[in-house]
């Protein structure tokens, strides 16, 4: 209603002016209140819309996770391959250090044995 239409019920209605005060704010209340719900509507759907993108990141994030989560496995597996392969590679390198001090000793032994028996030296 306009501010010119309420005047006029007013001067008609003087004896009656608390009731149209009365519905006036009853029409005001429920303008407002209509308002609010609509506004309110809105928010509900944006709160929706930001709820999705939520779940949707979620679901991405949970996607990347079972990738690291198998990229750990195969770098484990290959990780736990490379110390397996450098620790046979270290045992044989330490036998054939062993072997070679041994193979040492009996040379060492056999030039002895000819120094003595057959009296020569050997380099």
């Amino acid at each position: 209603m306009s501010k010119k239409t309420i005047k006029k019920l007013i001067k008609n209605n003087k004896s009656t002016s608390s009731k149209v005060f009365e519905k006036l704010l009853s029409q005001q209340t429920k303008i407002i209140l209509e308002a609010v719900d609509e506004r309110l509507t809105k928010t509900d759907e944006r709160i929706v819309n930001i709820e999705q993108r939520l779940a949707r990141i979620d679901e991405r994030i949970a996607i990347i996770d079972q990738r690291i989560a198998k990229a750990e496995e195969r770098f484990t597996r290959k990780l736990d391959d490379l110390m397996t392969m450098l620790d046979k590679f270290l045992k044989r390198l330490l036998d054939a250090e062993d072997e070679f001090a041994a193979m040492k000793v009996d040379i060492n032994r056999i030039k002895k044995v000819i120094r003595e028996k057959l009296k020569v030296e050997l380099l």
